[in-house]
């Protein structure tokens, strides 16, 4: 049943989000290591670009805030960073810890990562590092070096690779869930609700069919993980009041609440490469001032009420200032509406995502929300976006590069904060073969 709403005509602006790439270098008040080592993994990299995933070991006395600092030999830039603040100035970078990693102790680890550019004939692994002002002796292990193949002759389907993190959800620190712990595996709901309510840091893999039922609350400092054909049967996944959580190649089925739900001021959220169908209420819903998340790269198919973003009109006193969510590269695969749904949240980001067949709405915003929805597909959508919706007042929206095809114009109007992270736009008339071949669980090595 198509659902009722209110739809409000509002003047259309032309307005056009700014890029950029901020950092701000953090005080150190610590004690100077005496030694450390580094891996520096380059894990992807395609024409003009690449991801490195760096970890840090600390081999001197503990440290209580901490930098990690190298030079490029070959004109490399960080464009987005992950589990530190980044700075560069000219080749040399300064990597800073965030909140929740100030704390290294002797032969304790830290793991971060980042996005870059390069000049496309060289890519070299940088020969020297220093924490906290003081040369790694241990050496740096590269892994991965670039220099041993030859660049792709063109670049893939997106601006960066499919497992890597954009979006929201690279602020605030950057999201990096169990980072460098050990992998658990959980075959039994049992055992999944053990190891996703410790208070530990953990990195935990999901193996065949788990049947449940409710929500199970995810703590602070997790990575989920689906082995192949992992699926969650009957229930789902709480965030709550925490932070810094990775969802990653699991399908969601027959859940009797919500699959996924972000509450209570959570932060930090990457949910990434997962399939839902056939749920009771929201695939993924977020709201109670939760901040700072991504959605990329799901498929919901056979379900109704797809992605909810703030719960409430009568919750602008906690939502005002939050709610900043990216969605790209999903598939909504005939699922009826909210793809999202947003309430308050500015700038939401709506990029890149492959439409088909939705026959209530796509992209609604309602509540002064404001909505940036540019290179996405739609096929076959009446109403691929709109201001307003049931009883919820009208937000703003902007729309551009959109491509369609059978379907609706869509109602824009007013203007939209800027977005603070980079991010490349794939082209909207290639959108549906990417995203049709990327999106969903078992999509990815984990």
């Amino acid at each position: 049943m198509r659902t009722a709403r209110r739809r409000t005509t509002l003047i259309t602006t032309t307005a056009t989000a700014g890029l950029l790439v901020a950092g701000v270098l953090t005080a150190v008040n610590a004690h100077a290591a005496t030694g450390c080592s580094v891996n520096y993994a380059v894990s992807s990299q395609w024409q003009g670009g690449f991801t490195a995933n760096v970890t840090v070991t600390n081999l001197g006395s503990a440290l209580s805030g901490w930098n990690l600092r190298w030079s490029f030999g070959a004109g490399q830039q960080v464009t987005q960073g992950w589990g530190a603040t980044f700075t560069q100035s000219s080749s040399q970078v300064t990597a800073t810890n965030v909140d929740y990693n100030r704390d290294l102790a002797t032969n304790g680890t830290a793991a971060i990562g980042f996005n870059g550019t390069w000049n496309n004939s060289s890519n070299p692994v940088p020969v020297s590092f220093t924490l906290n002002g003081v040369t790694c002796t241990g050496g740096v292990v590269p892994t991965g070096n670039p220099t041993t193949t030859a660049p792709p002759t063109t670049p893939p389907p997106t601006s960066a690779p499919q497992t890597g993190l954009v979006g929201w959800a690279t602020q605030n620190g950057g999201t990096t869930g169990g980072g460098s712990a050990s992998p658990v595996t959980v075959t039994s709901a049992s055992a999944l609700t053990s190891a996703l309510g410790s208070s530990s840091a953990a990195v935990i893999r999901v193996s065949g069919t788990i049947s449940c039922s409710g929500m199970l609350r995810v703590r602070s400092n997790k990575t989920i993980l689906g082995n192949s054909g992992a699926t969650i049967a009957g229930c789902g996944f709480t965030i709550s009041g925490d932070r810094n959580v990775i969802i990653r190649n699991l399908t969601f089925r027959d859940w009797n609440d919500d699959a996924i739900n972000v509450e209570q001021s959570a932060t930090n959220v990457w949910v990434d490469h997962n399939t839902f169908s056939n749920g009771y209420d929201g695939a993924v819903d977020i709201k109670r001032g939760s901040d700072f998340v991504t959605v990329s790269w799901n498929r919901v198919y056979h379900h109704d009420k797809s992605m909810l973003l703030g719960h409430s009109d009568d919750n602008a006193s906690q939502d005002v200032g939050h709610l900043r969510v990216t969605y790209h590269h999903n598939w909504f695969d005939g699922s009826s509406q909210r793809h999202p749904r947003v309430r308050f949240g500015n700038p939401v980001h709506v990029y890149n995502n492959y439409y088909n067949n939705n026959g209530g709405y796509g992209v609604a915003s309602t509540m002064n929300a404001g909505v940036l929805v540019e290179g996405n597909y739609f096929e076959n959508v009446d109403d691929p976006f709109h201001l307003g919706e049931g009883s919820s007042g009208p937000g703003t929206l902007v729309a551009r590069n959109n491509h369609f095809v059978n379907s609706g114009g869509g109602q824009a109007g007013g203007s939209v904060a800027g977005i603070p992270y980079a991010y490349s736009l794939d082209t909207a008339s290639n959108v549906k073969s990417i995203v049709t071949g990327g999106a969903g669980a078992g999509r990815i090595s984990v």
